[in-house]
């Protein structure tokens, strides 16, 4: 896992931990036009093409109500669902996962403004991010936040098949804004969020987020 600093704000159109990929890719494919190997370089160009793509960090235009929780992830909603039993919360939660696939964006940000109670890393398999027990099995890194009326949710970054880094750029006793640029999981994967009982759901299985723009639902 990273914990390199994330700037608040983008400064070139590609995330930052994605510099050192691009980079390389980029090295690799001019030393095969330098020797001479054409279609090779081609193929390694078109790869550098992909990389730059899929590190794309995007501004959003963050909504502004107070209550309003947003998506941390690009992606599709898998599961919206009650628990009574919440690894991360002591009290009943609701659960709604975002799966991410390669073509989304992949830079993770804050659902809601709060203080950064604990960071908590697990190591874990590589399943498949769609199945439900990728919450439990897999690796993950999960944020446990608190807001200014004292109540808690967690947002947990989960890897996949082909993810094989989990970025995180904040610790704990942090300050958070809503909207703010926090991580990512390089190459697919999964968010989950655990939200109060009481939160008003505003989206359901099958439809589309966009991180940083889309809201989730509201806190009561």
């Amino acid at each position: 896992m990273d914990n390199s600093k994330w700037p608040a704000r983008a400064v070139l159109p590609v995330a930052q931990p994605g510099l050192k990929f691009i980079f390389i890719t980029i090295l690799i494919t001019g030393m095969l036009f330098y020797f001479g190997w054409i279609l090779f370089a081609w193929c390694s160009f078109a790869v550098t093409l992909f990389v730059c793509w899929f590190f794309r960090d995007p501004d959003r235009s963050v909504p502004q109500d107070e209550k309003s929780l947003i998506s941390p992830a690009d992606g599709k909603v898998i599961i919206v669902e009650k628990q009574e039993k919440c690894e991360y919360l002591s009290d009943p939660c609701i659960k709604v996962s975002i799966f991410m696939n390669v073509f989304n964006v992949h830079v993770n940000r804050i659902p809601f403004d709060g203080k950064v109670q604990k960071v908590e890393y697990h190591p874990g398999k590589f399943m498949n991010a769609s199945f439900d027990k990728a919450s439990t099995h897999n690796e993950r890194n999960a944020l446990m936040i608190k807001t200014a009326d004292d109540t808690s949710f967690a947002v947990v970054q989960i890897a996949g098949l082909i993810a094989r880094r989990i970025v995180n750029c904040v610790k704990e006793g942090e300050m958070v804004k809503k909207g703010d640029r926090y991580g990512m999981i390089q190459f697919g994967s999964r968010l989950d969020l655990y939200l109060p009982r009481d939160f008003d759901v505003a989206v359901k299985v099958g439809e589309k987020t966009k991180a940083g723009s889309s809201i989730i639902g509201y806190m009561k």
